[in-house]
């Protein structure tokens, strides 16, 4: 990629940001609040639904892609099902936004969505492994991608209760996303997530430090859903063995605190589908914690997990695996830390 075209990328991604500034503005207008009860972390009516700044942001830039720049595009089947799945995500998580469906609902038409991208021929058929070579999974590709995508849009989607979390994760993997798939020649996931980063940088500056808006299911969901997409695009790299880790590891610290917290409620006998405020992020800004610092060390994981991306491409095949590891200790220190100040806090049962 020349010079040149590197800056006519970042205007592109510039433009967009402003026009999901300016939908995200107007969404404040709107006023469809989020009205506080006891399991959320603000005290007045905010408004919400301001993801439809980077709902449209990611529209109007891929129609654009599609147009003009063929050799950013998947294949015209994939191409057309992930927009279309990805679309209708959005739709109905804004009607949720707005008319509070239950889990049960939003569930079925994550999973239709995911049925609608892998069924268009997106999904991981086979996988380069260290000392195996290239193994093909066939049908259990199809369904392991279906229950990943469902895994990863309610995973963001879980973790977006406190201002900037979400927003900054999203803007900061999607930048290590796009230089990773430059390098890689991967040219749809590297318009892909320059498109959806723009729209989070777009929607930040609503919502951090000080939220005039959320971004509402409409943009958690939204979010969630694209990156899963584009972690099996991304698995698709020729040259990097396991490449559908790559976006894992980006969102390392999202999927090690839906994890732990969906493991601990279930263990106690909590259902894991009901609303509460027992994440890890909940956790450390009830026990003190600054929430502000509290996003912001989020955005470090994903940093983190972008350098980590980093090191397994440029990792020998035999060590790869190993790699895989290194977020751990990381969210082991994390959790020790918010468990201390949640017992100093006086913050018994979670």
């Amino acid at each position: 990629m020349t010079t040149l075209a590197l800056l006519h990328h970042l205007a592109f991604a510039g433009a967009l940001a402003l026009l999901s500034a300016a939908a995200v503005r107007a969404m404040i207008s709107v006023r469809l609040l989020d009205r506080p009860d006891a399991r959320k972390a603000h005290a007045v009516p905010t408004p919400k639904g301001g993801g439809v700044g980077i709902v449209l942001a990611f529209m109007v830039g891929v129609a654009l892609l599609y147009r003009y720049a063929e050799f950013g595009r998947l294949a015209e089947p994939y191409f057309r099902g992930v927009i279309l799945a990805a679309g209708a995500i959005a739709l109905v998580a804004l009607l949720d936004d707005i008319l509070d469906w239950p889990f049960t609902v939003k569930l079925a038409a994550q999973v239709l969505a995911a049925v609608v991208a892998v069924g268009s021929g997106l999904y991981v058929a086979d996988v380069r492994l260290p000392y195996l070579g290239v193994v093909q999974i066939g049908v259990l590709g199809a369904v392991l991608s279906i229950g990943w995508i469902v895994f990863a849009t309610n995973a963001v989607n879980f973790i977006d209760g406190m201002n900037g979390l979400v927003g900054g994760v999203v803007l900061v993997s999607c930048a290590f996303l796009a230089v990773i798939a430059a390098a890689q020649g991967g040219w749809f996931v590297y318009f892909a997530a320059l498109i959806l980063g723009a729209g989070a940088a777009g929607f930040l500056p609503f919502n951090y430090p000080r939220a005039r808006i959320f971004m509402g299911d409409v943009g958690s969901q939204f979010c969630g859903f694209v990156l899963a997409v584009l972690a099996i695009a991304a698995g698709r790299f020729q040259g990097v063995e396991m490449s559908f880790v790559l976006v894992p590891l980006l969102l390392s610290g999202i999927i090690f605190d839906v994890l732990f917290t969906l493991a601990r409620r279930a263990l106690v006998g909590e259902r894991v589908t009901q609303a509460h405020r027992g994440h890890l992020y909940q956790v450390a800004a009830r026990a003190g914690m600054d929430p502000r610092a509290v996003a912001a060390l989020h955005w470090g994981f994903a940093a983190f997990g972008g350098m980590l991306c980093l090191v397994f491409i440029a990792t020998p095949a035999m060590a790869k695996p190993a790699v895989l590891l290194l977020p751990l200790p990381v969210q082991l220190v994390w959790l020790t830390v918010v468990t201390r100040r949640a017992r100093a806090a006086g913050i018994g049962r979670w």
